[in-house]
């Protein structure tokens, strides 16, 4: 997105256009706020601030000058209330292909002295009950809504059908219960304890999953995204858990691949060559050695005596 700074709007086209006036092009550069349009010195009858992502038709300096804003194909969804206190002889009003969704958004419009001229085509708004008519109603001086001149018939029609400040009272409720995207319509306000949404911890065998992943790891990256998952309790989309059945099974069919590849050649081990001696009868068979060996050597001395 780009800033509507004074530096923009100085490199950005400003000619005479067909009908005589001084007009400013700021089309197609993603500003996303109005601002900054002080810099223009009120130099202008037209600006173009068409095919942009604006969202609130609002923050404009005081512009005496200005008799036509072209703001078609961006997001506007609200419209400053007191925008005809700073454009005091706008006349013509572009609004085409925005996203304003119910009637009484339009109601600030009425502020604007000089609107002579309106369109809210490919809006929301079109679609609503009687639009047309409460349009006209609200916009006593409009000659053209959506490039179709206001007959006498349908002023006079508009003025019947809301003469009432009942009928009025209905739109307004009937554009309360109108859903708008990000809000929920009507909705109580939640504590702040209710509305933080509650961590569940993990669960035992997302924790052996996420361990047992842990361990067979090869890059610190997936180490330190498992090591988060462990402590959010959220696993990875790519983290399989296996169940009770499952997991028994696989630990079955691990212990009988290991004894399935043990090598065919490899030595077998004698069993019944291994010591199984305790250190008491290691003691006890050091002395029988001992006492035998000592025997040995008298049997050794005696025997030249014999001999003699």
């Amino acid at each position: 997105m780009v800033r509507l700074t004074a530096d923009l709007i100085w490199k950005c086209p400003h000619f005479f256009n067909a009908v005589g006036d001084r007009e400013l092009d700021l089309r197609g550069n993603k500003i996303p706020v109005i601002e900054n349009l002080g810099a223009t010195e009120d130099q202008f009858d037209t600006i173009d601030l068409s095919d942009n992502e604006i969202v609130k038709l609002e923050n404009f300096p005081y512009l005496s000058r200005l008799g036509t804003l072209l703001i078609n194909n961006n997001r506007i969804t609200r419209i400053s209330p007191n925008i005809g206190e700073y454009l005091p002889k706008l006349h013509t009003l572009v609004l085409t292909n925005n996203r304003l969704v119910n009637l009484v958004e339009i109601d600030p419009l009425s502020s604007l002295p000089k609107l002579q001229t309106l369109s809210l085509l490919d809006n929301n708004i079109t679609k609503k009950p009687n639009y047309r008519l409460y349009v006209i109603h609200k916009l006593k001086g409009l000659r053209l809504l959506d490039f179709r001149k206001v007959k006498q018939k349908e002023r006079a029609e508009a003025e019947r059908l809301f003469a009432s400040k009942e009928a009025e009272e209905e739109v307004k409720k009937e554009s309360a219960k109108t859903f708008t995207p990000g809000g929920v319509p009507n909705a109580p306000e939640l504590p702040k304890e209710e509305q933080k949404p509650k961590a569940a911890g993990p669960t035992p065998e997302q924790i052996i999953a996420i361990k047992a992943a842990i361990v067979n790891s090869q890059t610190l990256e997936e180490v330190a995204r498992l090591e988060q998952a462990l402590k959010t309790g959220q696993l990875p989309a790519d983290l399989q858990i296996p169940d009770d059945d499952m997991a028994s099974a696989d630990t079955s069919s691990r212990n009988d691949k290991m004894d399935t590849d043990a090598p065919a050649d490899a030595p077998a081990v004698a069993t019944a060559d291994v010591p199984t001696n305790t250190p008491a009868d290691a003691q006890e068979e050091a002395k029988d050695g001992a006492m035998d060996s000592g025997d040995q050597e008298k049997s050794d001395t005696a025997d030249p005596i014999e001999q003699d």
